[in-house]
């Protein structure tokens, strides 16, 4: 039975190669996501119990947000996520996550969804300019919902500290969902086969 699903996968991966690679990066994409919704509160957890979390890291000013605050890029006030922002600590969560999470996603998307025979290294560089223009997007993006989603989870909805994780993992599926868009069309180039 499996090795005719494999053997169907495969004619079908042949006669539609972009929707077949489209449904693995897909897979594999959620597979990521997983990894970094566990890999998230475990760093977060483990960090904010250094004084990283009593640092603030705000970098990139952009202007105000509607309330009159400043608004930047990356907005990490010093304190604990509810009083404060989370700190260095919560930035250092969040990249040492998405960095460990696009390491694996770079070697199964080159390998597995677009079959790669190109040159690893001009890919991964390409991959780490991507990956650091789409994070900065991202990132700057977060300013219009990770404030009012970590309000409602915690502070409108009264749920504390499950509010809080629950805020995590709303805000993660929003920067997993910006990256899944972003990313798939730029891999078709970066992942292309030699020669082509």
């Amino acid at each position: 039975m499996v090795v005719g699903m494999r053997e169907k996968w495969n004619q079908f991966a042949l006669k539609h190669r972009a929707i077949s690679e489209f449904i693995v990066f897909f897979m594999v994409s959620n597979g990521v996501t997983v990894l970094q919704l566990i890999l998230m509160p475990v760093c977060k957890e483990l960090l904010g119990r250094t004084p990283l979390i009593d640092i603030g890291f705000q970098v990139g000013r952009i202007g105000t947000n509607f309330d009159g605050t400043p608004y930047y890029i990356f907005n990490y006030a010093a304190g604990a996520i509810g009083t404060g922002g989370g700190g260095l600590a919560y930035f250092a969560a969040v990249q040492i996550t998405m960095a460990v999470a696009q390491v694996v996603n770079f070697f199964i998307q080159r390998k597995i969804t677009f079959k790669s025979t190109g040159s690893v290294w001009r890919a991964a560089a390409w991959y780490v300019a991507a990956y650091l223009i789409i994070t900065v997007g991202a990132a700057a993006a977060q300013g219009f919902y990770k404030a009012p989603v970590y309000r409602l989870f915690i502070e409108v909805w009264n749920m504390g500290k499950t509010g809080e994780t629950l805020a995590d993992i709303v805000t993660m599926m929003i920067n997993c969902v910006i990256s899944f868009w972003v990313f798939f069309p730029i891999l078709k180039i970066i992942f292309r086969e030699k020669g082509k």
